[in-house]
């Protein structure tokens, strides 16, 4: 049988297409299988091989440009959206701290006994009648001043003097309600800690105090652990400092008005919520602009 013989023809075709400037070439291969008659049809047979014209490429490649952009809009979209989420928390948070400083600035009320109606009354301002006992004071250290006046106008703001020291927690048995709770008498500076050092501040006898109910507080990180041996204590845990004092879970901060000269200073609420909410609008805002600019610049201004 003889041995079949193929002849491999290629042409080439200068093509130019009208949306292009530049030539392009395409390349075909047409490989020709001669054969007996009977198995060839006149005409011959042809196996064609080709490649994509560049046209092709660069829709592809435009479509690819046209998914980018639209994903890069994505960035300024987003940050516009978590700049309104902060500015709707700031105004959260500021209608929170106004709701506080009413509460802190409110008449008082009767202290309630029933520890679920107290659990709903932190800030609020109660009175109870009765006697120190300031053989157990606690001390929660270290401490710096808050300046009433300041804390009544602006939510969270501390003094800036740099003074360290502790407040006082001192057991108050109620006489009308016959029971004894904490109260926190207020600031000292740290030479004034010993009760030795300012015994004129040790009121006696029954006296009338107006404070703000305090509840339990987690311990927040780096902040170390209550030491109850050395009666060094960094964070309000009731059920530890009502078993170390022998007084109920019920912890009240004396107000300013509580303050016995020589003694320790009241007011010693602070109503701290952090409110950076504005820092994070700008920072939010800020990008959304830039980003906004640096899109319209690379895919807009350029077309116009």
């Amino acid at each position: 049988m003889a041995s079949l013989k193929a002849a491999l023809v290629c042409s080439t075709r200068l093509l130019k297409t009208p949306r292009q400037k530049s030539h392009v070439v395409y390349v075909t291969r047409t490989l020709v299988l001669p054969g007996p008659p009977l198995f060839r049809r006149p005409e011959g047979r042809f196996l064609t091989f080709g490649r994509l014209s560049s046209s092709t490429a660069a829709r592809g490649e435009k479509g690819e440009e046209s998914l980018f952009k639209w994903i890069l809009l994505l960035i300024p979209v987003t940050a516009f959206g978590l700049g309104t989420w902060q500015m709707r928390r700031r105004q959260w948070k500021m209608q929170l701290i106004n709701d506080l400083r009413r509460l802190v600035t409110a008449e008082p009320i009767p202290l309630p006994l029933d520890p679920n109606e107290l659990k709903g009354l932190e800030y609020r301002r109660v009175k109870v009648r009765g006697q120190f006992d300031h053989a157990r004071e606690l001390y929660v250290l270290p401490r710096s001043p808050v300046d009433p006046e300041k804390e009544a106008r602006e939510a969270g703001t501390l003094s800036s003097s740099g003074e360290t020291g502790a407040n006082v927690i001192t057991p108050f048995h109620c006489t009308d309600l016959g029971i004894t709770i904490l109260v926190n008498r207020g600031y000292v500076p740290k030479q004034k800690v010993r009760p030795e050092t300012r015994m004129k501040g040790q009121v006696e006898g029954e006296v009338e105090v107006v404070g703000v109910v305090r509840l339990t507080e987690n311990r927040k990180p780096f902040v170390p652990n209550n030491d109850v041996a050395r009666n060094r204590w960094h964070y309000r845990d009731l059920e530890a400092m009502g078993a170390a004092a022998g007084a109920e879970p019920i912890f009240i901060d004396a107000d300013f008005g509580s303050t016995t000269p020589g003694g320790p200073i009241g007011g010693q609420t602070r109503v701290t919520l952090r409110n950076e909410h504005m820092q994070y609008m700008v920072t939010w805002f800020g990008l959304c602009a830039a980003t906004s600019y640096m899109w319209y610049a690379k895919f807009i201004k350029k077309i116009v």
